[in-house]
C-alpha cells in the first residue's frame, strides 16, 4: 500500500492506494497531523511507502518521525519527471504544479493538457501533446478574493463562499458573491476558450478544493477531480521508481 500526502497552504490531504486503486481520501488541519498519521498507519498496516509533496509550512522532520515504519519519498524538483520543462525559471515552479502536470501526462497521453487547480490560489498549467511543459498562470482563489475585499476596504464584510442568486447583485453581499464566483468562473472559461482556440485535442482537468463547486458553473467541458493531485502523486512515484 502507498499513502500519498499533499501539504497545501491551508490543509493537508491524503490518500491510501492499494494496487493503484484509491481506497480512502482524507483531509485535515496541520495541528492534527501526528494523530491523523497514527490513525491511518494503524488502520492500514500494509502501507509501506509514504509519498509527499509539500508547498505548505509542515517541516520534513515531521514525516521523518515515521521513517522507522515506512519508506518516505519526498517529491522534489531534481527528480525525474515525464515532461520537458520549458519554464523560464524552473527553480520557482511549485512542486504541486509539477506533480499535477506529471499526472496529466501519465493519465492522458498524446493530448494537449490544461490543469486548473482551484485552491488558495488558482493555477493554470499547460503541457502540450509532446509532453513539453510551457507554464500557465496564477490568480487568487475564491477565499483570497473574499479576504482581499474585506482586508483592503473599510466597510466590506468578510463573507464565505455562497452561490450567487443572480449575476446582478441587489445588495452588497450579493454583489460580492457575484463578483467573486462569477468573476472566477468567467476567468476560467475565458482562459480555456483562449487556449483551445489556438490548439486542438485538449483535455481540461479541474482540481483543488473548489473544483466541485466551480465545475457545475463552467460552460466548457472539463474533467473534474478534486483528488487529482493525490492520484498524480501515486502515478508519479510509480513512474520514478520505474525510471531510475
Amino acid at each position: 500500500m502507498i499513502l500519498t500526502i499533499d501539504v497545501g497552504n491551508t490543509r493537508i490531504k491524503s490518500a491510501v492506494f492499494e494496487n493503484n486503486t484509491a481506497i480512502e481520501f482524507s483531509s485535515f488541519e496541520g495541528e492534527n497531523f501526528f494523530d491523523k498519521m497514527e490513525n491511518i498507519l494503524k488502520r492500514f498496516e500494509k502501507i509501506t511507502v509514504l509519498v509527499v509533496a509539500s508547498v505548505g509550512k509542515l517541516d520534513k522532520s515531521a514525516f521523518e518521525t515515521f521513517s522507522n515504519r515506512v519508506k518516505i519519498h519526498f517529491v522534489e524538483r531534481g527528480q525525474k519527471f515525464p515532461f520537458q520543462n520549458h519554464y523560464s525559471s524552473p527553480e520557482t515552479l511549485g512542486i504541486d504544479r509539477m506533480v499535477l502536470s506529471a499526472g496529466a501526462i501519465l493519465q492522458f497521453s498524446n493530448k494537449n493538457r490544461l490543469v486548473i487547480d482551484a485552491g488558495t490560489c488558482v493555477t493554470y498549467d499547460y503541457i502540450d501533446e509532446n509532453n513539453v511543459y510551457h507554464g500557465g498562470a496564477i490568480s487568487p482563489g475564491i477565499r483570497l478574493r473574499y479576504e482581499a475585499m474585506h482586508n483592503y476596504t473599510a466597510k466590506l464584510p468578510l463573507l464565505t463562499i455562497e452561490e450567487p442568486e443572480n449575476i446582478i447583485g441587489n445588495s452588497t453581499g450579493e454583489s460580492m458573491h457575484s463578483g467573486v464566483v462569477n468573476g472566477l468562473t468567467f476567468e476560467i472559461d475565458g482562459y480555456i476558450n483562449e487556449l483551445t482556440s489556438q490548439k486542438e485535442n485538449f483535455i481540461i482537468i479541474l482540481t483543488g478544493g473548489d473544483a466541485n463547486f466551480l465545475a457545475k458553473r463552467l460552460k466548457n467541458t472539463i474533467f473534474a477531480n478534486s483528488n487529482f493531485l493525490l492520484e498524480s502523486l501515486n502515478h508519479l512515484y510509480q513512474y520514478q521508481i520505474n525510471n531510475d
